[in-house]
């Protein structure tokens, strides 16, 4: 992979050409294949019917452009972080991009994790989700403190034989309800203790398993799932038991960065949408466009999401090479989620009551981007993570 600058380190920074022409290709599909298609859909619809899925889907495939995140050999795009990077920003230029960046259009990856397990979990769980589009949830928060899961998951999963017998609540996830599987963190050790944390594989229509819907300000809603003796075969532990706490950070850390990016993407979507009305809509004799009040929303939206997309790219970058990135996606999520809060209620600002209309995406994109300042650990937890390593010196 080559460096971001050009070779006489003269120019611009930026990121490499294959990089730009796989955001090229991504925003062409979205403009001419996802977005007519959604437009057809009500305000807050969240799932396309399923044959205009399938079209685009199908042309996605043609086109190269499927499950950008899984590795190659088993039929995914193979992309590093960087290259989710890219992605994640111009999948999430749709009005329901917040929650299925692309409508759902670039298949279903199923979780990272996943690969670290062995190749028959690869081949069933990871291929499968692939290939057969079996849908998949990640089960980690319990209402005890979804943010600090090594203190706060009473899940327990006891060893009985030649299985594991998983019983407790998991809060807030999403997708439980319609998925075809998931991983479910529990405890097999002490309680509190970071090894005694393992992942395990669970099929969705494992009996024992019941969900409850809780509502939210946004038009899907994630779910509490319940567990109550439920049987799952010793050989659906993924990697070590104790060590699953290993797992869940991996996981945690690398999603956050491709999580950043979306909502850059949403954000930058909404400005062009603001921009464009600035420049057409007269009030009081002259354009919005000509009114410095218009003119500095304008302008400190547009620094503050450069800025966030610069930091979104180092933590990528970084991860790329292998470094530890915790503190770098720390950062990125936290300026991105809180960049995008701002710049959306500006754009808001800017349109007044056409803003608040459900003729246009903003008044959605406001309450799907409040939810990301919370979702993927609240802002206040990475600040307090953050502090810590600058603490330590």
């Amino acid at each position: 992979m080559t460096g971001f600058y050009d070779e006489d380190l003269s120019g611009a920074w930026e990121m490499p050409e294959h990089f730009r022409m796989l955001r090229d290709t991504v925003r062409r599909f979205m403009d001419d294949e996802v977005r007519p298609v959604e437009e057809r859909q009500a305000h807050d619809c969240y799932a396309l019917p399923h044959n205009d899925l399938e079209a685009l889907r199908t042309k996605a495939q043609a086109a190269g452009l499927w499950c950008f995140a899984s590795p190659e050999q088993y039929g995914g795009g193979g992309l590093g972080l960087l290259g989710q990077v890219v992605v994640a920003e111009e999948a999430a230029k749709c009005r329901m991009g917040a929650y299925v960046p692309a409508c759902g259009a670039f298949g279903i990856d199923p979780p990272s994790v996943i690969w670290l397990g062995n190749e028959k979990q690869r081949q069933k769980y990871g291929v499968g989700g692939i290939q057969g589009g079996k849908k998949n949830f990640v089960a980690i928060s319990e209402s005890g403190g979804g943010s600090d899961p090594a203190r706060t998951i009473r899940t327990r999963a006891v060893k009985s034989g030649d299985k594991y017998v998983i019983n407790g609540t998991k809060m807030w996830i999403t997708g439980a309800e319609n998925a075809d599987w998931g991983i479910v963190f529990a405890l097999t050790g002490a309680k509190g203790a970071n090894g005694g944390i393992s992942a395990f594989i669970v099929d969705r229509d494992t009996p024992g398993i019941t969900c409850r819907e809780i509502g939210v300000i946004r038009s899907y809603s994630p779910y509490e799932v319940f567990f109550d003796n439920v049987e799952v075969p010793k050989e659906n532990l993924l990697g070590d038991e104790g060590k699953g706490f290993d797992i869940c950070q991996k996981w945690l850390v690398h999603a956050r960065v491709p999580y950043a990016a979306g909502v850059i993407g949403i954000a930058q979507a909404a400005l062009g949408i603001a921009t464009d009305w600035a420049r057409n809509r007269n009030v009081h004799k002259s354009l919005l466009a000509d009114k410095q009040a218009v003119q500095w929303m304008i302008a400190d939206s547009e620094m503050e999401l450069r800025a966030a997309r610069l930091l979104t790219w180092q933590a990528a970058w970084n991860g790329d090479l292998g470094r530890d990135i915790k503190t770098d996606a720390s950062i990125a999520k936290v300026v991105a989620t809180e960049t995008a809060g701002r710049v959306i209620d500006r754009c808001v600002q800017i349109l007044g009551g056409m803003g608040l209309a459900r003729e246009l995406p903003l008044e959605r994109w406001y309450r799907e981007l409040r939810i990301k300042r919370i979702g993927e650990g609240p802002s206040e937890v990475h600040r307090m993570v953050l502090a810590r390593e600058i603490l330590k010196g």
